[in-house]
């Protein structure tokens, strides 16, 4: 999320681990590719950070954008092969538990619903933050990332879908948050329902179809509000709930 380049998934540092892991997966055969890409997003990130105030050092944004992609002698950074190697219990690039915000720390301690938004466009995007508020008319709120496809869509259009994801959603929850590769992009997998508002999953148990009201910047993200014009449910199913950075069900 720029110009703070916090993860809008999770809130830590661009490029979070997350993040790390889809961008070796999408360039594991092109090393050069990936550290030139990587190469000008630090420069970008230098520059935004810079006029936020921050201490946006050359030598310590380097580290943080191109150090964890080599490896000691200067290749890409892979999986250790050597004998009695082993996978890591924890989060090797996780802020520690100390430095963590605490308003962080306490939002990743309420658990939200997982839902899809998705616009004409078509374009889409996994959101945690949704909120219905029943009325004349019935609202829907819900904070996404300013300058995401799907902001882009939504506004030009005036119009959105939002369904709410259950268990077997999780890939397509990672492919919309930017944490898993989506080649042929977002829509290419899977199978949708064609709507005015946007294509919908044709395995959710329903959506609404919304209209834009308002929006305004709040916090680092943007605060959509919209008029629910309908509401579309098919049969009752599982939530799928994000808590503590983490997908969960009910149990």
């Amino acid at each position: 999320m720029r110009p703070a380049w916090r993860c809008r998934a999770c809130g830590a540092r661009w490029p979070c681990q997350p993040a790390r892991l889809a961008l070796l997966t999408e360039y594991r055969h092109d090393r050069t590719a990936l550290l030139v890409y990587l190469g000008g997003l630090m420069a970008e990130a230098n520059e935004q950070l810079g006029r936020l105030g921050g201490q946006a050092h050359a030598s310590g944004l380097h580290l943080r954008f191109l150090g964890w992609a080599r490896g000691r002698d200067g290749t890409m950074f892979h999986v250790h092969q050597e004998p009695g190697a082993e996978i890591h219990h924890t989060d090797p690039f996780a802020v520690p538990t100390g430095q963590r915000s605490p308003v962080r720390r306490l939002r990743g301690r309420l658990a939200a619903p997982v839902t899809l938004w998705t616009a004409p466009g078509p374009a889409g995007l996994t959101v945690s933050s949704t909120l219905i508020a029943e009325g004349e008319p019935d609202r829907l709120l819900g904070l996404i990332d300013a300058e995401s496809d799907l902001w882009a869509a939504i506004e030009e259009s005036g119009r959105f879908a939002v369904a709410p994801l259950g268990p077997p959603h999780r890939q397509l929850a990672d492919r919309f948050a930017g944490l898993f590769p989506s080649p042929g992009g977002l829509f290419a997998t899977g199978s949708w329902t064609e709507t005015p508002y946007g294509p919908i999953p044709a395995d959710v148990g329903g959506w609404a179809a919304c209209r834009l009201d308002t929006a305004r910047e709040y916090g680092w993200g943007l605060l959509v509000e919209a008029t629910i014009e309908s509401v579309d449910l098919t049969e009752e199913t599982d939530p799928l709930l994000h808590y503590r950075g983490r997908y969960r069900e009910l149990s």
